[in-house]
């Protein structure tokens, strides 16, 4: 008679179980139990990797940070300013569920909030720069830019967002 060794879940697996069940269920999903269920084990592996559960929110809450300043420096590889730009409205948009779900989450739990704000203010910074790279200096345009980035990635479909972000880009450029 053989038996199936069982797969050790690592800390890496409970943080994709959250960030799937907070992109599509929302941070109610955030439970021991409910992603113990969700991935099929026991609590008891949950406690294993996370002392608690603010523990592992703050893990799920650092791995996006750190994901979307990561896109911000990828962006700065591209070799103009404008494809820095349409890079970094391409990497919010491939992020789209985090994105939204990080945002929701920020209006009722604050550390969400303050990693949304970091990730705000460092997108605002490097939109200011590649604008003023290419000779706009309205530091109004930065703002709207970056609400346009965000908001097209939570309201339309990928390909329609990525479209419509190269346009406002292209419409920025032919207006300096």
């Amino acid at each position: 008679m053989t038996t199936a060794r069982a797969t050790r879940l690592t800390r890496n697996d409970w943080l994709m179980a959250g960030r799937e069940a907070l992109a599509t269920t929302g941070p109610a999903a955030l439970r021991a139990e409910a992603l113990a269920r969700q991935i099929g084990t026991t609590k008891g592996s949950f406690y294993w990797h996370f002392r608690d559960l603010p523990q592992f929110q703050q893990a799920l809450i650092a791995g996006w940070e750190e994901t979307a300043l990561q896109a911000l420096l990828e962006a700065e590889t591209r070799p103009t300013p404008a494809a820095a730009l349409l890079h970094l409205a391409q990497g919010i948009n491939a992020g789209r569920l985090m994105e939204g779900a990080m945002r929701a989450w920020a209006l009722s739990y604050p550390p969400a909030a303050e990693a949304t704000g970091r990730v705000d203010a460092a997108r605002l910074g490097r939109i200011t720069a590649h604008l003023h790279a290419i000779g706009v200096t309205n530091p109004d345009m930065a703002h709207v830019l970056r609400a346009a980035m965000q908001g097209l990635a939570a309201l339309d479909t990928p390909e329609r967002a990525d479209s419509a972000i190269s346009s406002l880009v292209d419409l920025i450029l032919a207006l300096r």
